[in-house]
């Protein structure tokens, strides 16, 4: 059972903690979708993320404290160069596109492959169609959402930051799927490394870069002191 724990004291005894990005183009709500997940907020005087900015929520996933440091990353083009380095060490990605801007999802093949060639293999990507409650003004039918989702082997879900359909339901099934890879990581490191020929020569039995409660370091981040999107 998925569930939110609130506090300061529950700082010291949190097991994990996963770092996600979310990514999309500009204005498609990146940081809506982040605020209405850590906060249970949404801004109406909303400006564009400058850069990359991140929230921190807490949550009990299979008898674990999970801590998700979600990093929202800015959508425009000048500012792809900073944000890729951010990808590294990301175990899972929230990618966002607008179901009323058709751009915005047509864009979501070149995210994809942005991400793939900076992200951990190991990655769990959930694709988002936010805004759907706007159904009047929709231009992206779900069903090519759902094409695109299962070629690229995605998760995907339809949500609505300004209403709060399903944001949460997608936020914790992507914290699930993480914590299934790092559960399986871990269990496979206990086993002798050997190559895969089958998998183009890759090691198995590695540990992806997970980080401990303990170890849990703020420097250099900045927190959300803002609404954007």
């Amino acid at each position: 059972m998925n569930q939110e724990m609130n506090g300061s004291e529950f700082e010291e005894k949190i097991d994990y903690v996963f770092k996600v990005v979310v990514i999309g183009d500009s204005a498609v709500g990146k940081t809506q979708l982040l605020s209405r997940f850590a906060k249970n907020q949404f801004c109406l005087d909303s400006k564009s993320t400058i850069g990359v900015e991140f929230q921190t929520r807490t949550v009990n996933i299979k008898s674990k404290l999970i801590k998700a440091q979600i990093w929202d990353t800015a959508g425009q083009e000048r500012y792809r160069a900073v944000t890729s380095a951010y990808y590294r060490g990301a175990l899972g990605a929230m990618l966002v596109y607008d179901v009323t801007k058709r751009q915005s999802f047509d864009n979501v093949a070149r995210w994809v492959e942005e991400l793939r060639a900076h992200a951990d293999n190991s990655i769990v990507i959930m694709l988002i169609g936010n805004k759907a409650d706007l159904v009047d003004l929709r231009t992206v039918p779900t069903e090519d959402a759902v094409e695109f989702s299962e070629n690229q082997g995605l998760y995907f879900f339809e949500t609505s930051a300004l209403s709060g359909n399903n944001v949460e339901t997608a936020f914790l099934k992507l914290l699930d799927e993480i914590h299934n890879v790092v559960s399986r990581k871990a269990l496979d490191s206990s086993n002798v490394v050997k190559p895969d020929v089958s998998n183009g020569g890759l090691l198995k039995g590695l540990k992806i870069d997970t980080i401990s409660g303990a170890d849990f370091e703020v420097s250099e981040m900045k927190k959300l002191s803002t609404c954007s999107c």
